[in-house]
């Protein structure tokens, strides 16, 4: 029993330790925003956003295309005993929009993009690369995580409007091939069934995720220890806590845009 309190103990305090760091991490960041204007940091800055965004567009389209098709698929049997196929242009529309696009836009770069930020900042940190830039009076946070703060912020809502789209359109080829839902009736229902709404709650989620990705890849990274199997370890859990933390914040700004009147 005394055990079992002391390795939660531990762990609720790795944990509190975790988040104040990522926490302090994200506030020292935010504050350095204005050091993009110099041009050694938007160049660091442009190279992310190319890996952020155009390196992740193969495998966004695959999941997003199926995605949609999934959904219609699944949908239009149920809707199809109804005889209400025509709505499937309303449910995917609305699912695409406000929840999977970028739910499944976060996941992918979360385990793409997010983990390597945790590879590559904890190899430069059980190497010493980042003491040696302390040394050389170089701010860490200005540096290596700023930028790839800022691309994910701007490239995860791009994406997640492009995973959006292009599920849709794979559910409108499901519709028309299987149920017999005309491009054009698709296209109406989808139209009248999407509002504003939708689009920035979707939006914004894709934002915090972006945001939640970069500051929890960036810093496992900086507080790896232990070599390559510390490197290893800090991979796995910038993977795990992202896909909590965007599951669970999902859920609340979904509450709070649909259960609270704005």
């Amino acid at each position: 029993m005394i055990r079992w309190i002391t390795q939660t103990g531990e762990f609720i305090s790795r944990a509190s330790e975790g988040a104040g760091f990522g926490l302090a991490l994200l506030a020292r960041t935010s504050l350095l925003v204005g050091t993009l204007i110099r041009w050694h940091y938007r160049a660091a800055l442009f190279r992310q956003l190319f890996i952020c965004g155009i390196t992740t567009i193969p495998v966004v389209m695959v999941v997003s295309v199926f995605t949609g098709m999934i959904l219609a698929l699944n949908g239009g049997i149920t809707l199809a005993k109804l005889g209400q196929e025509a709505l499937i242009g309303q449910i995917v529309t609305i699912s695409m929009t406000r929840e999977m696009g970028p739910f499944m836009t976060a996941l992918i770069l979360a385990a793409s993009v997010g983990s390597a930020m945790a590879a590559e900042l904890g190899t430069m940190k059980v190497s010493e690369e980042i003491d040696a830039l302390e040394i050389m009076a170089i701010e860490p946070a200005r540096f290596l995580v700023l930028p790839r703060l800022i691309a994910m912020a701007i490239m995860t809502p791009v994406l997640t409007v492009y995973t959006s789209l292009v599920g849709i359109l794979g559910a409108a080829v499901v519709s028309s091939s299987q149920y017999g839902v005309s491009y054009l009736r698709f296209k109406t229902e989808a139209l009248n069934a999407l509002t504003n709404k939708d689009m920035y709650t979707g939006l914004l989620k894709a934002f915090i995720f972006g945001i939640v990705i970069a500051v929890v890849g960036c810093s496992q990274g900086l507080r790896t220890s232990g070599g390559a199997i510390g490197v290893g370890l800090a991979t796995r859990r910038a993977v795990v806590i992202s896909y909590l933390l965007i599951i669970i914040l999902g859920y609340y700004v979904t509450f709070i845009f649909f259960r609270i009147e704005w």
